[in-house]
């Protein structure tokens, strides 16, 4: 009998499809990433479905909304009830390993150091990922004491070096030995990078030294005054106005070390001589806006927030190129499920659609009509005014605010950096209807309620540990 393929999937955090060379961005040094898409199916239409760290990490490994995972914010703690993609891989004989950045178990707003909330312990709580795990809620120094991670006690263990080559060099170990044995495997590698802080001091020295004569300077799309709608880690004050090139030169600097990452693993995994039997992902959990919109960070339905790259390469079986499939994160679990011959085996109860017959080129095969977004509140605090829903077809978004109702409609095909509300446009209004019916009909199957922040609070989450796992 034939062994199941092996699974690693690789995603940075924070990092945007936009700041991709393979997607035109004449800055970025992303030559081995540019150099996996053209050996990779790449999903063009990939979005991150609520694009902060652990909402996305939630519905990743369980294939549900936000909505259904109850991971409303960040820094709360995710039910262990659900059904996760581990699971269903231990299930079928897989050998599991996760390195990195975990964040769905703190329960507390700061004191993100405290092993009670950076050590995540062995059982339930890792959602399935039950043999090799290396890992911490979430940190964001790539250096020095608050750079580490756990294996199964409290005790922290200092990385040598700058965290994501370290993290590398650990799943490339990890890899030698899951691929010495005859069970296939599943390796998650999760590295912190691109997200800030860009401080030259955070950064690794060569690769900063690679933008010493790049200019960098604010997107076409700036705004000088913060969104309306934004929470307290989306605005900017004058002084990060002011940073903004700065930090975008710690930014591509840390993206070029993604990239060099990318390249040693997919190297490790060519020079082991298990390419074609091994799915290959790579991909990241939400983006950055940098001022665009008058907004930094992510958790808002704008194109540098929500696209993100997705590298899939399985050489021999899958077709490599462009695919415009619209795939959301509720998507991965099942299409990667069913890619590795358990489709059978996915959980009723999970959202997401199987799109490996899009992906495998199925003549016939129909993806879906877009992919429904989804902000549930303030980055990591409890506050009602800033949630929103989205959805985003292969041309248009539209998005509307729960506080005031506010629609918003853009081309983005006309307008890529979507500068122009067509809300209101007489001449966009059937197609702005059609694109709204589409996010209604989604919402409706999946029973979102579009309810404000305080509702989870209030009936989900107690001492910000989730204890509900169902919509109602």
């Amino acid at each position: 009998m034939k062994k199941k393929p092996n699974l690693v999937f690789m995603f940075a955090d924070q990092l945007r499809l936009a700041s991709m060379g393979y997607y035109g961005d004449k800055k970025a040094k992303t030559m081995n990433i540019d150099r996996l898409e053209k050996d990779s199916c790449n999903l063009i239409n990939a979005v991150s479905g609520h694009p902060v760290c652990a909402p996305y990490r939630a519905s990743l490994f369980t294939g549900k909304y936000t909505t259904s995972t109850g991971m409303v914010i960040n820094e709360i703690r995710i039910s262990p009830n659900h059904r996760s993609i581990a699971h269903i891989m231990n299930d079928n004989g897989y050998e599991t390993a996760y390195i990195g950045k975990w964040h769905l178990y703190a329960n507390q707003l700061g004191n993100h150091y405290d092993p009670k909330n950076s050590y995540i312990p062995k059982g339930p709580d890792r959602l399935g990922f039950d043999d090799y795990f290396a890992g911490y809620n979430f940190h964001h120094e790539n250096y020095g004491e608050h750079s580490y991670y756990h294996l199964d006690s409290p005790e922290k263990i200092s990385y040598d070096g700058f965290e994501p080559d370290c993290q590398t060099d650990m799943a490339i170990d990890r890899l030698k030995q899951l691929s010495a044995s005859d069970k296939p495997f599943a390796l998650f590698l999760s590295i912190g990078i691109p997200h800030d802080p860009w401080d030259e001091w955070n950064c690794d020295k060569d690769a900063y030294a690679r933008f010493a004569d790049t200019e960098f300077t604010l997107p076409e799309n700036y705004l000088p005054e913060n969104d309306p709608h934004a929470d307290a880690w989306a605005r900017l004050s004058k002084k990060e106005r002011e940073a903004l090139p700065y930090w975008m030169k710690g930014y591509y600097s840390m993206a070029a070390k993604v990239d060099d990452n990318v390249g040693k693993m997919v190297s490790a995994i060519d020079e082991l001589g298990i390419s074609n039997d091994t799915i290959f992902v790579f991909t990241s959990d939400h983006g950055e806006l940098f001022g665009a919109h008058g907004r930094r960070a992510k958790n808002i339905f704008y194109e540098e927030a929500v696209r993100v790259p997705f590298l899939i390469r399985w050489p021999g079986t899958l077709p490599v190129g462009v695919n415009d499939v619209c795939l959301n994160t509720v998507d991965i679990m099942p299409t990667l499920l069913s890619l590795m011959g358990m489709k059978e085996d996915v959980p009723s109860e999970v959202e997401g659609r199987d799109l490996s017959e899009c992906i495998l080129g199925v003549e016939g095969a129909q993806g879906p009509d877009g992919a429904l977004m989804m902000g549930t509140g303030a980055t990591a605090a409890w506050e009602d005014g800033h949630e929103w829903r989205a959805f985003r077809t292969k041309r248009y978004t539209y998005a509307t605010y729960l506080s005031d109702k506010e629609e918003l409609f853009f081309d983005n095909i006309l307008d890529p950096l979507q500068m122009n509300n067509l809300a209101g446009d007489a001449e966009y209004a059937d197609e702005m209807e059609k694109v709204k019916d589409l996010m209604k009909a989604e919402m409706k199957r999946v029973n979102d309620k579009f309810h404000p922040s305080s509702y989870y609070r209030d009936n989900w989450v107690e001492n910000r540990i989730i204890y509900k796992t169902k919509a109602d």
